[in-house]
């Protein structure tokens, strides 16, 4: 008999994380946990949404589901992808149950949905929203060769001075949709000089048709995120722009992911697989889908002030997946008690 609880945690970040729509200190996410072992995340957007309450409650829908499940298998995963339920609810239940499947079979994540092996994954860093003399110097600062500048205010243009070719650093920019067309064109442009050549979603999803000539003979990749969750919502846009960051709460978890991915790949796009604020068990199903991408923003363990699992670690920008991985991320009793939420 199977066992699925859903347990709410608030995770401490080591340092405040803002971008144009909001900021955080301690983010409360979700995890469904399977048999006592085999576990997933579902974690709200700071500015989007929904609420922990809400996510609740659609996880006690995807609950029901399974408990009237005879015997989980792979078909139970497009069982949990045809539910009307939150994204960030079936991406949590869905990595529950292939990680139950994993190591049940003791057959690794990727394998199950024919998937290469995860090796060479480096991730960008953020730099998050903060008064600009901060920011220069965490950009100045920074030990990681490959960091995302968060970017959507006032403040933006005195941040291109930090921007400079001898930095010795990969830059690439997200403005999360706060840029206007005239001030994403602007933006544009200086950045490309500075050497920037990945930015994310530029303006609102509302005027993704203007990015081509936003970008005019920029040599610049823009990205979409806000607004790109289905693979309709990618079919709606792509003549429009040059890759889509993939995320697991957005899309509603691996198979979606990886429908969205071999599409884009269809169409030469590029593909970046992004994260939340959250915990490596977060973002366990992108890591198993690495093969499919060419950027990482898998950045969500570091903001943290503790993981709360075993399994997948960094060195600096490359993430490392253990040879254990099999059944997933294991949840760190010891770091989980501490953060348990009532």
């Amino acid at each position: 008999m199977m066992q699925l609880d859903a347990v709410k945690v608030n995770l401490p970040l080591k340092k405040k994380f803002a971008v144009s729509q909001g900021e955080v200190t301690v983010k409360t996410n979700l995890l469904t946990i399977l048999n006592n072992r085999y576990s997933g995340e579902a974690s709200t957007s700071i500015y989007y949404g929904p609420s922990i309450e809400e996510m609740a409650a659609d996880l006690r829908k995807g609950i029901a589901l399974l408990e009237r499940q005879t015997a989980v298998t792979l078909g139970t995963l497009h069982d949990i992808d045809r539910m009307d339920i939150h994204p960030a609810a079936r991406s949590a239940l869905m990595a529950a149950v292939l990680n139950y499947l994993s190591g049940e079979s003791r057959r690794y994540p990727w394998e199950l949905v024919d998937l290469g092996t995860p090796i060479g994954i480096k991730s960008s860093m953020t730099v998050g929203i903060d008064a600009t003399d901060r920011m220069v110097e965490a950009i100045r600062s920074s030990e990681y060769p490959i960091i995302k500048v968060k970017m959507g205010h006032e403040q933006d243009v005195m941040i291109l001075d930090a921007l400079e070719a001898g930095l010795g650093k990969e830059v690439r920019v997200d403005a999360n949709g706060a840029w206007s067309c005239a001030k994403a064109e602007e933006m544009i442009y200086h950045l490309s000089r500075k050497g920037v050549r990945v930015i994310e979603q530029p303006t609102d999803a509302d005027y993704v048709k203007e990015w081509p000539h936003l970008k005019g003979k920029a040599d610049v990749e823009l990205i979409m995120d806000e607004g790109l969750n289905t693979l309709d919502d990618y079919m709606r846009c792509r003549a429009s722009i040059d890759g889509i960051n993939i995320k697991m709460d957005k899309c509603g978890g691996i198979l979606h992911g990886v429908a969205l991915a071999r599409q884009a790949q269809a169409d030469r796009k590029k593909v970046m697989l992004g994260c939340m604020v959250e915990s490596s068990v977060g973002i366990a199903q992108s890591v198993y889908m690495s093969a499919l991408a060419d950027y990482f923003d898998l950045d969500g363990p570091l903001l943290l002030e503790d993981d709360i699992a075993r399994g997948i670690s960094y060195h600096r920008e490359s993430i490392n997946v253990d040879r254990e991985i099999i059944g997933g991320p294991k949840l760190r009793r010891d770091v989980l008690q501490k953060y348990l939420s009532e």
